[in-house]
């Protein structure tokens, strides 16, 4: 499973099978999150506390050109 980048603990990645639309799994411990890149949208949660959650979206709408250009890379396909 690809990682994009680790901040606060959270990890960011995706799975080498991975389907549109372009995505994102956040773990931390137990916990995880799965977010759509456009829009940024939550699509589910297990675990993650409501604060974690908020921060987790600020991560990713900051981080879109980054997350879609990993996702790309790896699948090698475009937007």
């Amino acid at each position: 499973m690809p990682t994009i980048f680790i901040l606060f603990g959270f990890h960011f990645m995706f799975y080498s099978n991975e389907h549109l639309p372009i995505h994102v799994h956040v773990k931390k411990g137990n916990a995880c999150a799965k977010f759509t890149v456009f829009p940024v949208a939550m699509v589910e949660s297990y675990g993650m506390k409501p604060a974690e959650l908020k921060l987790i979206e600020s991560i990713v709408e900051e981080n879109v050109e980054v997350i879609a250009e990993h996702w790309n890379k790896y699948f090698n396909t475009s937007k």
